[in-house]
């Protein structure tokens, strides 16, 4: 079966989260466990910690269909030795806030040069900052996001991904996540049966399979290999209907947490229907 839920609001506290999917239908969800544009947050209260736990457990959702992201604010490939403690000591707390909670992933954006380094010295800061929050906490799956290549941003090669997860000293703890737009953008084409195939298998032999663990399944406003990072509702992008077809056809995609970040939540819910009506859903 296809796990399918959207980034849903914690306006009400993280205890919200599994209310609000179960709200449009979602079988899995991604959230925010702290305030994304802020370097601190107030510690979670026991009380926010019982009622989440107690929400997901009448919601039905297990940590496995779960997917914490981390602030936009962490650069764990940052030069700058302030910017890199604060995005170390940030990306740290975010990882002990999904141990409180119960959860077993924490999904990220890998870091940015800044035309500040080298792409593989980048690349080699930001696996050891990995390493360094891996060492102090446990039971939670460090998750990398495939990035669109925007600016300086690493991460949207497969390439790259296979890198930093080379130097992860407990490979059991890491993951990816691929944001279909983000791949697009990328020059990933996986808007036809064709391309489609060829990019899992690119993938798999890059990466492996064995390491997804999630996707955000979004359309895009810009075309392939573009590197711009604009979503776009389901079936009205470059990548178009037929992506969601393949992908909801696809097996290998059962039991991972796929996420929508299209950016109406009004039609989320009207997404994810039309998307359990394809092929291959349930």
């Amino acid at each position: 079966m296809k796990l399918i839920g959207a980034h849903v609001a914690v306006d009400g506290g993280v205890a919200s989260a599994p209310l609000n999917a179960a709200a449009i239908g979602a079988k899995a969800f991604a959230m925010f466990t702290r305030n994304p544009s802020r370097w601190k947050s107030e510690p979670l209260l026991p009380s926010e910690i019982e009622a989440f736990k107690d929400n997901c457990a009448n919601g039905g959702y297990t940590p496995d269909v779960i997917l914490p992201h981390d602030s936009y604010l962490i650069n764990l490939g940052a030069k700058d030795t302030k910017k890199l403690f604060l995005s170390r000591m940030a990306f740290l707390d975010e990882m002990q806030r999904c141990e409180q909670l119960g959860l077993s992933m924490l999904n990220f954006h890998p870091g940015s040069h800044l035309n500040e380094m080298t792409e593989e010295e980048c690349l080699r800061r930001i696996a050891s900052s990995i390493n360094k929050t891996l060492e102090q906490t446990s039971g939670v799956k460090a998750v990398i996001e495939n990035t669109a290549g925007q600016g300086s941003n690493l991460g949207y090669s497969f390439e790259q991904l296979a890198f930093i997860i080379s130097l992860i000293e407990d490979k059991s703890r890491v993951g990816v996540c691929i944001d279909s737009c983000h791949a697009f953008a990328a020059g990933y084409d996986l808007s036809t049966a064709e391309g489609y195939a060829g990019v899992w298998r690119h993938f798999d032999e890059t990466i492996g399979l064995k390491y997804l663990s999630a996707m955000h399944i979004n359309d895009t406003k810009k075309g392939l290999g573009s590197h711009v990072d604009r979503h776009e509702t389901m079936g009205n992008g470059m990548l178009g209907m037929e992506f969601f077809r393949l992908l909801m056809a696809d097996p290998r995609m059962n039991d991972i947490p796929l996420i929508l970040e299209t950016p109406n939540p009004d039609i989320w819910a009207e997404e994810i229907k039309t998307l359990y009506s394809l092929p291959g859903a349930l």
